[in-house]
Protein backbone atom coordinates (compact mmCIF):
# COMPACT_ATOMS: atom_id res chain seq x y z
CA UNK A 1 0.00 0.00 0.00
CA UNK A 2 1.06 3.38 -0.88
CA UNK A 3 1.60 6.09 1.66
CA UNK A 4 -0.60 8.76 0.87
CA UNK A 5 -2.75 12.25 1.90
CA UNK A 6 -5.98 13.19 1.33
CA UNK A 7 -6.87 16.66 -0.34
CA UNK A 8 -10.53 18.33 0.17
CA UNK A 9 -10.56 21.47 -2.12
CA UNK A 10 -12.96 23.57 -0.02
CA UNK A 11 -14.57 25.35 -2.81
CA UNK A 12 -15.91 21.98 -4.70
CA UNK A 13 -15.96 19.58 -1.84
CA UNK A 14 -14.06 17.22 -4.00
CA UNK A 15 -11.65 15.31 -1.96
CA UNK A 16 -8.38 13.46 -3.43
CA UNK A 17 -6.24 10.90 -2.43
CA UNK A 18 -2.88 11.45 -3.70
CA UNK A 19 0.21 9.49 -2.97
CA UNK A 20 3.37 10.83 -1.23
CA UNK A 21 6.11 12.64 -3.21
CA UNK A 22 9.76 10.71 -2.15
CA UNK A 23 10.59 14.05 -0.22
CA UNK A 24 7.13 14.04 1.57
CA UNK A 25 8.03 10.66 3.16
CA UNK A 26 11.53 11.40 4.18
CA UNK A 27 9.96 14.84 5.59
CA UNK A 28 7.15 12.68 7.62
CA UNK A 29 9.94 10.44 8.82
CA UNK A 30 12.30 13.41 9.79
CA UNK A 31 9.44 14.75 11.83
CA UNK A 32 8.32 11.45 13.40
CA UNK A 33 11.98 10.90 14.32
CA UNK A 34 11.87 14.22 15.78
CA UNK A 35 9.24 14.23 17.81
CA UNK A 36 9.82 10.92 19.37
CA UNK A 37 12.94 12.48 20.24
CA UNK A 38 11.54 15.26 22.46
CA UNK A 39 9.34 13.10 23.85
CA UNK A 40 12.47 10.89 24.64
CA UNK A 41 13.99 13.85 26.68
CA UNK A 42 10.42 15.22 27.87
CA UNK A 43 10.34 11.77 30.02
CA UNK A 44 13.93 11.95 31.16
CA UNK A 45 13.08 15.73 32.04
CA UNK A 46 10.35 14.80 33.96
CA UNK A 47 12.08 11.54 35.49
CA UNK A 48 15.04 14.09 36.08
CA UNK A 49 12.62 16.22 38.30
CA UNK A 50 10.83 13.26 40.36
CA UNK A 51 13.75 11.70 41.05
CA UNK A 52 15.44 15.47 42.30
CA UNK A 53 11.90 15.66 44.03
CA UNK A 54 12.07 12.64 45.89
CA UNK A 55 15.90 13.08 47.42
CA UNK A 56 14.98 17.13 49.02
CA UNK A 57 11.93 15.00 50.24
CA UNK A 58 14.16 12.36 51.77
CA UNK A 59 16.77 14.90 52.81
CA UNK A 60 13.51 16.95 54.74
CA UNK A 61 12.63 13.59 56.05
CA UNK A 62 9.01 14.92 55.04
CA UNK A 63 6.55 13.29 52.53
CA UNK A 64 4.64 14.80 49.29
CA UNK A 65 1.61 15.73 51.85
CA UNK A 66 4.00 17.56 54.49
CA UNK A 67 5.07 19.67 51.48
CA UNK A 68 2.34 20.65 50.27
CA UNK A 69 1.12 21.54 54.07
CA UNK A 70 4.26 23.56 54.44
CA UNK A 71 3.63 25.43 50.84
CA UNK A 72 0.16 26.35 51.42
Amino acid sequence: MADTKIVVDCSTGEVSEIELTAEEVVQREADAKAYAEAKAAEEADKAAKAAEKADLLAKLGITEDEAKLLLG
